[in-house]
């Protein structure tokens, strides 16, 4: 490779799915990744989630539950975090536009989680070069237990997206 190839010229490593490129019922799965004590002090103090149920082991025991407990809003970054690691939408993806999101178990720092992403909606958006995309994305722990889902809806780019379609 030598200097005079553009970054026009040079093809990214990493490239996002189009919507085309995500039919229905595609399914694919993330990497773990397991909670720690520093995420859930780290979240809980940038977020203001200042709940006994998340600071105080005994409280939360007194609740049924039985280690740290984590907030489903954090159970739902890492999710986020571990669907974007996949690099399925580096660079086709415009906008997160809605999603319903229902926690099912708990989750406590030690656990880990991955993430199972099914497409369950496909379709052009009323702008040429866009889909709108929405899935299924069901968050299990170690033991395989769904302990989260939401189903995000999103704008992504299309195959034939250019400069004109802004």
């Amino acid at each position: 490779m030598t200097a005079e190839h553009t970054s026009a010229e040079i093809p990214p490593l990493v490239r996002g799915l189009t919507y085309e490129d995500m039919p229905v019922g595609q399914v694919f799965r993330t990497a773990r990744r397991t909670v720690t004590e520093t995420d859930l002090v780290n979240f809980v103090t940038w977020g203001g989630f200042n709940e006994p149920l998340f600071w105080d082991a005994s409280h939360a025991a007194d609740g049924g539950y039985t280690g740290r407990l984590v907030p489903g809003a954090l159970t739902y970054c890492i999710a986020e975090g571990l669907v974007l690691q996949t690099n399925v939408l580096h660079g086709t993806g415009l906008a997160f536009l809605h999603m319903e999101l229902t926690v099912q178990g708990p989750v406590y720092v030690g656990n880990t989680l991955y993430a199972v992403v099914e497409t369950t909606g496909c379709r052009p958006s009323s702008k040429p070069g866009r889909g709108v995309v929405t899935s299924r994305i069901t968050v299990r722990n170690q033991r395989d237990e769904d302990v989260l889902v939401y189903t995000p809806v999103r704008l992504i780019r299309g195959r034939d997206y250019g400069a004109q379609t802004r």
